[in-house]
């Protein structure tokens, strides 16, 4: 009798869903992204310029136009470190190992991500 290989389950590098719940997984070497996070970052490209000439060559027009910017990055990363939080918490990862990774206490991963 022939043993079926299982498949190994595929997942978002970025924000962990499985492949059964995104609608696409682009894959690369050793990391997957899906559809949701390709269509941050390009929002983040979009919005974000090529060459960055420093704050003092801005526009205050431009600079006020460049917090959004910054709040989408700010709030696409955030929801990336949530889903990881997530993810360690569904392997009964501690709180405790979470604060040691993230250089903060126990109590401050748990009032931070709980």
């Amino acid at each position: 009798m022939i043993a079926l290989k299982r498949r190994k389950r595929l997942k978002c590098s970025f924000c962990g869903k499985s492949d059964k719940e995104v609608s696409r997984l682009i894959g690369g070497p050793g990391v997957h992204i899906c559809d949701a996070c390709v269509g941050i970052c390009n929002k983040v490209l979009d919005a974000t310029p090529a060459v960055f000439a420093g704050w003092q060559a801005m526009t205050d027009d431009q600079l006020l136009g460049a917090l959004k910017v910054a709040e989408a990055t700010v709030e696409a990363t955030r929801a990336v470190l949530q889903a990881q939080i997530e993810e360690l918490r569904r392997r009964e990862i501690s709180w405790d190992m979470i604060g040691q990774a993230l250089g903060i206490s126990r109590q401050a991963a748990w009032e931070r991500f709980s």
